[in-house]
């Protein structure tokens, strides 16, 4: 995760922006203009916070490497192993 530039906005910030976009939304009667342009830029303010979480999981991932520096691993059910059945050759005359 790189390291967080000045004009890059803070999780909290893009959260408190989207939390007053909704607020003004619902209270206020905008027109429909208004309303898409406000929705447009909720939109783009959700894509970074997910982007912005999505950089905190990977980086908590990191952070909890074992010590030998090797990923934890999960135990998984192993995919079936492929049939056995012997495939039909298929003639078209």
């Amino acid at each position: 995760m790189g390291a967080k530039t000045d004009d890059e906005p803070t999780f909290e910030a893009v959260i408190e922006r989207l939390e007053s976009i909704v607020d003004k939304m619902e209270a206020e009667k905008m027109p429909l203009e208004e309303l898409l342009v406000r929705y447009e830029e909720g939109l783009k303010l959700v894509k970074i916070c997910s982007e912005k979480l999505e950089a905190a999981e990977r980086r908590i991932e990191i952070i909890t490497r074992e010590a030998s520096g090797k990923p934890k691993t999960v135990e998984f059910e192993p995919k079936a192993p492929p049939s056995k059945t012997p495939v039909e050759e298929v003639r078209l005359f």
